[in-house]
């Protein structure tokens, strides 16, 4: 049994702590709103539902200051959307958390990111490992229960230099976790840099039209935007390969993962994504204000034209999703730039030896 601080009471974090809990685990949950703790844990108090059952929870600790979360904690599991991770983790180094660091996900780049803010805050940096994606696909309801309508049946990990005992602590916790050579590698295999950007991007006049309102794995998924994805895809493998990782074509990766089925998808994979059942009811975004535009192109699309840059490897299409992005929202967060995640004016070698990866 652990004590996991469990940072994140959305749809991610909320599930972890139901999993974690039902495993034995000792769960103290931290969400800096307040609002949004007593909308989804009312009475310290969470309502599931979903393929982990149905019923209720306590953690064993609700809160919104970040040390009391960490006292005592054996491990830090860090569930939040990438657009909040550099506060979390400036918040972290404050805090000289010392305790090993699990981000689940990391989003591209997201082990590297939080290693510079604990470096430019002159503080140790402790292990840190991150996984490729989430380990479970759900929402929360407006009424505070939360539905996961997938778990992830594998998942990539890997940990930075030192980092050694957050990836045993990912794997003690969710036992779906693959090991693999380096946070690149998990970075790379992120499904939703890929899933996302082209449907959100290629789509965004329906959303503006509609609100939304047709499913986004489904009605979205159409031929023209599958062949944008498989092009986006393509240029994704080629990055990994500069660094000397095969990685999985996204059908394969998401037939591990569990959101399609693995016959499907060593077929035709715009079919195998509309017919995957834990996105099914998905809706499209509602707005520009989105996670698919806010968090997916600048802490998607960012990072991975940064690790681009590095590897040499021509990305026409991720360049051009990202400027239609910017063109058409307008006021996209800056996201994981390469200055962030400490790789500026670095190459292939030195980048590698950063993650404590292997050269070709």
């Amino acid at each position: 049994m652990s004590v996991v601080a469990v940072l994140g009471a959305g749809a991610g974090g909320l599930s972890a702590l139901v999993e974690l809990q039902a495993a034995g685990h000792r769960v103290q949950l931290w969400n800096r709103s307040a609002a949004t703790l007593a909308r989804n844990v009312p009475d310290g108090e969470v309502r599931y539902a979903g393929v982990l059952g149905t019923g209720t929870v306590r953690p064993d600790l609700v809160t919104t200051e970040l040390p009391t979360a960490l006292a005592g904690a054996d491990l830090v599991l860090v569930a939040l959307p990438a657009t909040v991770h550099e506060q979390v983790f400036v918040d972290l180094a404050a805090a000289r958390c010392a305790r090993p660091v699990v981000l689940n996900p990391g989003h591209p780049g997201g082990a590297l990111h939080a290693r510079m803010v604990f470096v430019r805050a002159g503080v140790p940096v402790p292990p840190i490992a991150e996984l490729s994606t989430l380990t479970y696909v759900g929402r929360v309801d407006p009424d505070g229960l939360v539905r996961t309508t997938g778990r992830a049946s594998g998942v990539r990990g890997a940990a930075l230099p030192g980092g050694a005992s957050a990836l045993e602590g990912a794997r003690e916790l969710f036992p779906q976790v693959d090991p693999v050579a380096d946070v690149l590698f998990t970075s790379l295999s992120d499904v939703n840099l890929v899933l996302h950007p082209p449907g959100a991007v290629l789509g965004a006049a329906w959303v503006e039209a509609t609100g939304g309102r047709f499913t986004f794995y489904r009605e979205a998924m159409t031929d023209g935007v599958v062949r944008v994805l498989q092009a986006l895809d393509a240029e994704r493998l080629a990055v990994g390969a500069a660094f000397g990782h095969t990685l999985l074509p996204l059908g394969a990766e998401m037939a591990l993962i569990g959101t399609v089925d693995t016959t499907a998808a060593a077929g035709d994979i715009g079919a195998a994504i509309r017919q995957g059942e834990a996105n099914a009811t998905i809706v499209a975004p509602d707005s520009f204000g989105h996670r698919y535009y806010r968090e997916d192109v600048p802490f998607g699309l960012v990072p991975f034209l940064a690790l681009a840059r590095v590897a040499g490897v021509a990305v026409p299409v991720a360049r051009s999703l990202m400027t239609l992005a910017q063109t058409a929202v307008g006021d996209l967060p800056t996201g994981r730039s390469a200055a962030r995640m400490g790789i500026v004016d670095l190459g292939v070698p030195e980048v590698l030896d950063l993650v404590g990866g292997v050269r070709a």
